[in-house]
């Protein structure tokens, strides 16, 4: 929001003859020096850029624009272009919570594997934009890899930006929360639009009203289809009608995902129809434990009819016809890439769509201290009277002796250990039981 002279004046001075000779300037500012345009991806013509530089969120827009157009044009140059940008961001410069934009400063991408757990900027609106970008890519190529990364933003750094109570947001999702460093940064005048605790608003308001749109609009994420076939890309209770191969289809899906993998599909015809429902398998999944039954009776090997990460059911459907697919959910240890430096030497959990982390509500302070083992057993259990209802994870880990420490900063002696209890709790749903620490790679053995 501007004045009328303040927009013409932003107009009139922008004064760039060709990228990276001239400085830009707007408003009377100096933004940009020469060299310097990639805060606005305008260091180079889209079709040659192939890292994702400059301010997150608006690279998210101008990548989703660029996939439109490339899909509706047959643009072959600007679809490359889009693809290069797509593994520069999902394969090195993507928080595993689908966060993205590594520094406050420009709220923007770095460089390669640099993903600071603590200081991670991870706008709400730029993991939103992920989400717009990853389902143009998935409608231009069909794969399933876009519905996962679609998948990932969605649970994890996306709701993580609205509270249980729905009325407070975060604008910024870091991995890492010690609140004390943050009244540091706050003391030295360090700007960070990311506080301890979620605010029931921002001077700059484009993050709560940008997920709740998202939400509202989620329905039109589910499902896409053609003459031919139908997906199934997200598993949401509700239902939708299409138009497959001529014939008026509805589909209705009955699940407790995220919480468990059984998800029950209902097709409704007017007449027989013959199509192809084509159901994701999410890159998470263990592929060894899925079953898939049709009106009660096992589809044999669901696995070979997997292409490009859907598994392909290709019959003559009747109304009434009901699909179970089944899915396993184990909590699963995950390992960062070794470039990622902050996070050498850490353990992250997940358990089917959802990163866990822990928060001091549950395991006292000093969080960075506690060590988990490669190997010992985590257990899901869900907990109806938490929050609505969730499923935590527990397991045993390892803490430092703190006794005899009092007066001493530094020792000879390594300190002793100990066995603690641990529990962890979704990514978004932490910081709704007051201020405190919250960890999302844990040190490992």
């Amino acid at each position: 929001n501007c004045s009328e002279a303040g927009c013409r004046s932003a107009s009139t001075t922008a004064t760039s003859s060709s990228r990276g000779e001239e400085p830009l300037e707007i408003s009377g500012t100096w933004q940009e020096s020469s060299g310097r345009h990639s805060r606005f991806q305008a260091h180079l013509p889209i079709r040659e850029q192939r890292t994702a530089e400059g301010h997150a969120v608006r690279a998210m827009y101008f990548f989703a624009a660029a996939a439109d157009i490339a899909a509706e044009t047959g643009d072959e140059e600007l679809r490359e272009a889009s693809l290069a940008l797509w593994r520069n961001v999902t394969r090195r410069r993507m928080f595993i919570t689908g966060g993205i934009g590594s520094s406050n400063e420009n709220e923007r991408f770095t460089f390669d594997y640099d993903l600071p757990n603590e200081t991670g900027y991870c706008e709400t609106c730029a993991s939103v934009g992920l989400v717009f970008w990853a389902h143009r890519m998935l409608q231009m190529e069909g794969d399933g890899e876009y519905a996962d990364v679609m998948e990932r933003a969605l649970y994890n750094g996306i709701l993580s930006g609205v509270s249980h109570s729905g009325d407070r947001f975060f604008y910024a999702n870091p991995l890492e929360v010690f609140p004390q460093a943050h009244e540091r940064r706050t003391l030295l005048g360090i700007k960070h639009h990311f506080k301890p605790v979620r605010q029931p608003w921002f001077d700059t308001a484009c993050c709560p009203p940008n997920l709740a749109r998202l939400v509202a609009s989620l329905g039109g994420y589910v499902y896409s289809g053609r003459d031919d076939e139908l997906y199934v890309h997200l598993y949401v209770s509700g239902g939708a009608v299409f138009t497959v191969g001529g014939r008026r289809v509805s589909v209705s899906q009955e699940t407790e995902y995220p919480w468990n993998g059984t998800v029950t599909i209902t097709v409704e015809t007017e007449t027989d129809a013959e199509f192809a429902l084509s159901l994701r398998l999410p890159g998470w999944c263990r592929q060894d434990g899925i079953s898939l039954t049709v009106n009660g009776s096992g589809v044999p090997d669901p696995l070979s009819l997997l292409e490009r990460g859907y598994v392909k059911l290709k019959r003559l459907w009747s109304g009434g016809d009901t699909l179970v697919f089944d899915i396993p959910m184990p909590v699963e240890r995950i390992y960062s890439h070794p470039s990622v430096r902050t996070n050498c030497g850490r353990i992250a959990l997940q358990r089917g769509p959802l990163v866990y982390c822990l928060e001091e509500a549950d395991n006292g302070s000093g969080l960075a201290d506690v060590v988990i083992s490669a190997d010992g057993s985590l257990d899901a259990v869900f907990e109806p009277e938490l929050m609505g209802g969730i499923v935590t994870i527990h397991g045993r880990g390892l803490r430092s002796e703190t006794a005899g420490w009092d007066e001493t900063l530094y020792s000879r002696t390594a300190p002793g250990v100990r066995e603690t209890e641990i529990t962890a709790v979704p990514y978004y749903a932490w910081g709704n039981r007051g201020p405190g620490e919250m960890l999302v790679w844990i040190r490992g053995t």
